[in-house]
């Protein structure tokens, strides 16, 4: 008895001990470890929730006195991304999420992007040109983004590595707060959403293994929440 007894206080000292690794990467207090990518507005309210929305009050008719507007004006506007992103940089890692986005609205979680959304969020070249990669785009297709979004009769619905693997469907719940669970390994990225695994795929080998962290702002009408961000970095 008493063996078994060390045995269990030893495995308990050890999950201790992990759960102790996980470190604070969204605090409830602010953002200083974090930078602001795109037009939007990052909100701490009073009980801790990250709130992030865009600036639409603040920047009056997008358009100035071009009205009505092409198709193609007004989709560059409306589907413009902003993000926050982690001012370091992670390799190998588990990443913990909880958030909360209102019906039918899209969001996500960046890692690997050595771009930080800069194809995206409309940002001239003499301000910021990505020097760590060659390919360009979304965050999705410099590094990764898994999808956060309401519908779940999205082709990659919540918990998908958005364009390389589509998540099991029916986890998410919709209006309330969920968890999100990203394993980030060299050759492998696992995805959990409440603690169900939903997805997995080894990406793309061409792909940086390192980068920073963000959260996405899908377009000019998303608004969404995080809260409880930790991140655990391997050796």
């Amino acid at each position: 008895m008493r063996a078994l007894s060390f045995v269990g206080f030893a495995l308990l000292l050890t999950i201790t001990s992990s759960a102790q690794e996980m470190e604070t990467l969204y605090d409830g207090k602010n953002i200083d470890a974090w930078e602001v990518r795109g037009d939007a507005i990052w909100t701490v309210l009073p009980d801790g929730t990250l709130l992030g929305q865009r600036r639409h009050a603040s920047v009056g008719n997008p358009f100035g006195d071009a009205w009505p507007v092409a198709k193609k004006q007004f989709q560059d506007w409306v589907y413009r991304q902003a993000w926050l992103y982690t001012k370091r940089e992670f390799g190998e890692f588990d990443l913990h999420v909880e958030y909360l986005i209102p019906p039918q609205q899209n969001s996500g979680v960046s890692i690997r992007d050595q771009s930080r959304a800069h194809w995206v969020i409309g940002e001239p070249d003499t301000v910021f040109t990505p020097k760590n990669t060659t390919l360009k785009g979304s965050p999705a297709h410099v590094g990764y983004e898994i999808q956060i979004i309401d519908a779940d009769t999205d082709k990659y619905p919540t918990g998908s590595v958005y364009l390389f693997a589509s998540a099991k469907k029916g986890v998410q719940k919709s209006g309330v707060w969920n968890t999100m669970d990203i394993e980030s390994r060299n050759d492998l990225i696992r995805v959990k959403v409440n603690g169900v695994p939903v997805a997995e795929s080894p990406g793309d080998p061409v792909r940086s293994k390192v980068g920073p962290i963000g959260l996405q702002l899908h377009d000019q009408f998303t608004f969404a929440m995080f809260r409880n961000i930790r991140i655990r970095s391997l050796p």
